[in-house]
């Protein structure tokens, strides 16, 4: 059997919320690369996407916690302690800690041990998505098997991560990657100043696979008389911003026939509903819970506007470039969204779309302005859509993924 040279790790697979993840693990296994991908989680979501379902790569679960599979992490352990890399990587788990020491961070070399020990002697890099958790696995992981190590970031990781660390896993001298990847380029600037050598973190958009979708429906300016269709797109987390939008609906004055539909998981989602009720609002919400992409893409097509509040939560966590916001151009849905992070670069406000202050007023008023207003938002619509396949499709950043895997490969060879 002819193993792949490429190992995998991510978070969690499959999970419905980073459809980004396997949208581009399947472009790059149609481009050639063959890989295995190795899990930190088992996954919890009930549905996939049918992306998932495209995948050929063997998906190995690493034990999610050491306690839950002893008898695996114990003869891992003693497996890494006769690797040549061993001490260099528990040297730099032993630095870690001191700065770090948490039950995740004792995990993360664990888990690394077992990865170690189970990649197949063909393996000759690792390439992980995100730049916190699953790069510490793949980084130790990588100093025991004398291999290289690449990342992909994205957002959170970035913005929640201690400067320490990223440093470290940036600085060649210390173990960091051969090279890094980042889906926009507020994050870019960012992890270069970070890089030492700038030219080792690329800037790569997630982009959008236009196949995968129908074209958009022909949009034509509603009748004032009908109900203005809105929903989103997020999980239910405090940089989403969703509580400011149902303070905002609230707001809307009782001659606007409104309705917004709401698409997604996460923690706060009995809390913002309880939010709606108690505004005497929850009536003109729809809840549908996590959505598989289909879903998602049927409940575009049928709405007026598209409104993600995006903002910085307290801990620093942020969105990249949501790509929920390229999946509306795509539908040439309308767009109201927030001037955070990287959603500037794809949304040049009162062109593309309204980029607004997310405090419940604004979002107010700029919903107020694209109901009064029916052919405000299919002109943005337009002008979003044509940008989509101007600057944001996939290909070109597949190719320059593929490119960077491959040398990576070959330079471990």
């Amino acid at each position: 059997m002819n193993h792949p040279k490429l190992a995998v790790v991510v978070k969690g697979w499959p999970r419905l919320s980073e459809t980004f993840i396997a949208q581009e693990l399947v472009a790059l296994e149609e481009a050639g690369l063959r890989f295995d991908i190795w899990s930190l989680r088992h996954p919890t979501d009930v549905k996939t996407h049918p992306l998932h379902d495209k995948l050929q790569a063997r998906v190995r679960y690493l034990p999610e916690y050491l306690r839950d599979d002893p008898d695996r992490v114990a003869t891992a352990r003693a497996a890494a302690q006769a690797m040549p890399g061993y001490a260099d990587a528990f040297e730099t788990f032993q630095r870690d800690l001191a700065r770090d020491d948490t039950p995740n961070r004792r995990r993360r070399f664990g888990q690394a041990c077992v990865m170690a020990h189970e990649l197949p002697e063909s393996t000759r890099g690792i390439y992980a998505h995100f730049l916190h958790t699953p790069s510490s696995v793949a980084r130790y992981a990588a100093i025991l098997r004398g291999i290289p190590w690449s990342f992909s970031a994205h957002a959170k990781d970035i913005w929640t991560s201690p400067d320490w660390e990223l440093r470290e896993k940036l600085d060649p001298a210390r173990f960091g990657a051969a090279f890094g990847a980042t889906c926009t380029g507020f994050g870019a600037k960012h992890l270069r100043a970070m890089a030492g050598d700038p030219d080792r973190i690329d800037l790569v958009y997630h982009g959008l696979d236009l196949s995968r979708f129908p074209a958009p429906p022909e949009r034509t300016p509603r009748s004032l008389s009908d109900p203005f269709q809105m929903m989103s797109v997020g999980r239910m987390v405090e940089k989403k911003g969703f509580d400011n939008l149902i303070d905002a609906l609230a707001l809307l004055p009782e001659t606007l026939d409104w309705r917004w539909t709401h698409i997604g998981g996460g923690s706060l989602s009995d809390t913002m509903q309880d939010r709606a009720t108690a505004l005497g609002i929850n009536d003109r919400i729809t809840w549908r819970g996590a959505c598989d992409q289909p879903e998602v893409i049927a409940a575009m097509r049928a709405a007026d506007l598209f409104v993600l509040p995006s903002r910085i939560a307290q801990d620093g966590d942020r969105d990249g470039l949501p790509n929920v916001l390229m999946e509306a151009a795509g539908q040439k849905l309308p767009i109201l969204s927030t001037p955070v992070s990287a959603i500037p670069e794809f949304i040049d406000t009162g062109t593309s779309g309204i980029l607004s202050d997310d405090a419940p007023a604004a979002l107010a008023s700029a919903i107020q302005g694209f109901a009064d207003d029916p052919a405000l938002g299919p002109r943005l619509a337009e002008a979003a859509h044509a940008r989509l396949h101007s600057d944001f499709t996939m290909a070109p950043g597949i190719r320059q993924l593929h490119k960077r895997l491959n040398a990576l490969l070959v330079q471990a060879d």
